[in-house]
């Protein structure tokens, strides 16, 4: 087993040995909330400073299916497209009971998508490929330093580090907690976090094999293979195949990691022709929990070591980058005075909402998967068995609800509707990406929008005034105006033109000429409108953007 050899990165001893570095912002742990973090902070010129005690990537594979929402979000950090094309792209999913299809769905059914439903990419290689993006940007990350103590104040925080060669200080203006569900940063702050554990195990097995299967999740109920319990089977790079097996709270964890063990379950799934090498096992249990607030002072939590989900649904990685994209363009403005430490406290809200989706939504899944009474078996199987030939009862199967992006319907940055959209999307929705023309060549609305606040402009030929007093109001507000197909090219103020070429950008956006978007730098949407209107406008920007005071919730 473990046949790759992880990459290790070297060892520096700091310069400030036996004294104190000062740094705007420290983040604790190099993993891939961490490392976005990092990555994030240095594009909006902030300077960060990562601290890790170890020296690698992770060890197995652990979290492999990243989403399209978050491909987008690697994707404005300057990595997805490695990613992608390192990793196995898949759509389509299905679900077996016993020894027959349910039913499959298809996560991403429309086109004009540039990114697909999932990725799914072993965690160490999706590190290595964000570690190699932010030495690119010229990021920092000191190995084996570990922080042993932590001191907060009303200015700033300060770390107690330890190296091989001795301890020395970091003082931060603030300090951003990526270490993990076992957090050392909760226990030095004296936090608890609330939840449950459910009383079931699960065995993570890494399979090399060349195999037959399609690139789809498979999930199978009760399998002749392995009776009354749960399997899913998914693909990764480089002939890498997850196999998770449902083993019931009594098993015990140290006999069930043993190749003794393992190989016998998965020659019952797989056959004893197949030849396969086993690359890594685990055993887990489903936990679901969070901290109360996310923003302590000047320490605030992100990822594992904010929230923690059961993995079926691929809700924690996913949500932790989302995590990092909401949190660091606020951080970058207050860091360099454009905003008041106030609008730190939409991250607490805005995320902390996503937090309790995710452990709704997983603790259904578990519940589904495993049932707790006889009456929740037979009906989770009447259900599996109506799926079969009735739409309406695969609404009602949940082999893991998938990762989806969260919506910040009551933020306090984001401005009601006032006029009517048909659309999907509303105020707090991230933007929808579609297929667009960028001087001749075809390219990606949401490449053009980028990481900063931007605007949407919905060319009208009888409202060329509206985009002259747009851009009279805009100031250093990205703008980006569509045309229809064919419609040509503006010049001068800053324009940034793209041609709708299939017409999805205004469909998907519910456009007509003349209407106006929005958007967060994190790429969400603030603020939509029918038509122009100055005042609206200005209220919106300093709204979205905290110059305006924040609150809670928007009034």
């Amino acid at each position: 087993m473990n046949s790759r050899t992880p990459a290790r990165f070297p060892y520096i001893p700091p310069p400030e040995l036996g004294g104190e570095l000062r740094i705007p912002v420290a983040i604790v742990g190099a993993g891939p909330v961490g490392v976005a973090c990092a990555i994030d902070l240095a594009l909006h010129g902030v300077q960060a400073v990562v601290l890790d005690d170890n020296d690698t990537v992770s060890t197995g594979s652990r979290a492999i299916c990243y989403a399209k929402r978050t491909l987008e979000i690697l994707d404005r950090l300057g990595c997805a497209e490695t990613i992608t094309g390192r990793g196995v792209c898949w759509n389509v999913g299905k679900v077996f009971h016993r020894d027959r299809l349910a039913y499959q769905f298809d996560l991403l059914p429309e086109g004009g998508h540039k990114h697909p439903a999932f990725v799914n990419l072993q965690q160490y290689l999706l590190e290595e490929a964000m570690l190699a993006r932010l030495q690119a940007v010229g990021g920092e990350v000191r190995w084996k330093n570990r922080v042993a103590g932590a001191a907060p104040d009303a200015d700033g925080v300060t770390l107690s580090v330890e190296t091989p060669d001795g301890t020395y200080r970091v003082r931060a203006d603030w300090v951003i907690a990526c270490d993990g569900a076992r957090s050392p940063m909760r226990d030095y702050l004296g936090l608890d976090w609330q939840g449950q554990i459910f009383r079931d195990r699960f065995l993570i097995a890494d399979v090399r094999m060349v195999g037959d299967y399609p690139t789809e999740r498979w999930f199978w109920f009760d399998p002749p293979f392995h009776p009354n319990q749960s399997v899913l089977l998914h693909r990764q790079a480089d002939d890498v195949w997850r196999i998770d097996f449902q083993l019931g709270w009594n098993a015990d964890p140290d006999e069930e990691r043993k190749p003794e063990r393992v190989i016998p379950r998965i020659r019952a799934m797989l056959g004893d022709d197949r030849p396969f090498e086993l690359e890594w096992v685990s055993v887990y249990t489903f936990q679901c929990r969070r901290l109360d607030r996310f923003v302590h002072g000047r320490v605030i939590f992100a990822g594992d070591a904010a929230h923690q989900v059961s993995p079926f649904g691929a809700r924690g990685a996913n949500s932790g980058i989302q995590d990092a994209d909401n949190l660091c363009w606020k951080l970058a403005r207050v860091v360099r005075g454009e905003a008041a430490p106030a609008l730190l406290a939409t991250y607490d809200v805005e995320r902390v909402a996503a937090a309790d989706e995710n452990i709704l939504n997983s603790t259904r899944s578990t519940d589904f998967i495993t049932p707790k009474s006889t009456m929740s078996r037979v009906f989770r199987d009447a259900v599996l068995d109506l799926s079969v030939k009735h739409a309406f009862a695969r609404r009602l199967v949940n082999s893991g609800r998938l990762s989806m992006p969260a919506t910040y319907r009551e933020s306090a940055l984001d401005t009601p509707d006032t006029d009517a959209f048909v659309s999907v999307l509303v105020p707090g929705s991230p933007a929808s990406d579609a297929p667009v023309r960028i001087d001749g060549h075809l390219g990606w609305l949401l490449d053009r929008v980028g990481g900063a606040s931007a605007v949407l402009y919905f060319m009208a030929a009888d409202r060329s005034a509206d985009l002259e007093r747009l851009l009279q109001h805009a100031g250093e507000i990205r703008v980006v105006v569509v045309v229809p197909a064919g419609g040509g090219a503006l010049g001068g103020g800053g324009v940034a033109v793209v041609e709708d070429i299939d017409g999805l950008v205004a469909r998907r956006y519910g456009a007509a000429p003349g209407t106006i978007y929005l958007l967060r730098p994190d790429q969400h949407i603030a603020a939509r409108w029918r038509r122009w209107d100055a005042q609206a406008f200005e209220r919106a920007v300093a709204r979205s953007t905290g110059r305006q005071e924040v609150t809670a919730h928007a009034a």
